[in-house]
């Protein structure tokens, strides 16, 4: 059976990769490697959320979920420095790539930890952000929401980058049986920007 970017520990041999990108009028440089999400570039959807995203007026932590090699967490926390930010990956090449990448930036108001979805997450979130494994299953992605919820501080929002033709109308439709206001807040390429606001305790 073949990896994929969800594996655990990936047993693909490592190939590192250095990717020059702009984001938010910014220049990173990030590492990348076989066996993690998009590993030769910024993916088009990944993209779109990181531009798209306006940080809640709310206080509390950031949480990017299946953070890969770190271009969603590190762009948050280079822009609200105030904030802690952080970054949770099941795959353990990407936690690697991701604490090597925060490093780089010099963000120090990262945590990097390799979980489950939102197990290791330790403080009340004013937002979290994923791009979601879509390929592990409806189930792990309707799990990720209802963890989301859990974490989630009243007036928190959960941002999520989504295709139509990969669930993104079932997945509203499950967020929307979880919290009291979803909006479509972007549209480009066939991808959505959902967010999923909490508003009661």
């Amino acid at each position: 059976m073949s990896d994929h970017y969800y594996s655990r520990r990936p047993t693909v041999p490592s190939d590192p990769k250095s990717l020059n990108v702009h984001l938010n009028g910014r220049a990173y440089q990030f590492q990348s490697d076989r066996g993690v999400f998009s590993k030769q570039g910024i993916d088009f959807g990944t993209r779109l959320l990181i531009e798209t995203f306006v940080m809640p007026d709310v206080q509390g932590a950031v949480a990017d979920i299946g953070c890969g090699y770190g271009p969603i967490g590190t762009v948050v926390a280079a822009e609200h420095p105030e904030r802690n930010v952080w970054m949770t990956d099941v795959n353990e090449r990407a936690v690697e790539l991701a604490v090597k990448n925060a490093g780089a930036h010099q963000v120090e108001n990262v945590t990097v930890v390799q979980g489950n979805l939102l197990e290791a997450i330790q403080q009340p979130c004013a937002a979290i952000l994923s791009n979601p494994p879509i390929r592990a299953g409806k189930k792990v992605v309707h799990t990720l929401f209802e963890q989301a919820y859990e974490s989630l501080v009243a007036g928190g929002e959960l941002w999520i980058v989504m295709q139509k033709k990969q669930g993104a109308p079932s997945a509203q439709d499950k967020l929307a049986s979880l919290y009291q206001d979803v909006q479509v807040v972007a549209q480009d390429k066939g991808y959505k920007i959902i967010v999923a606001k909490k508003i009661d305790c």
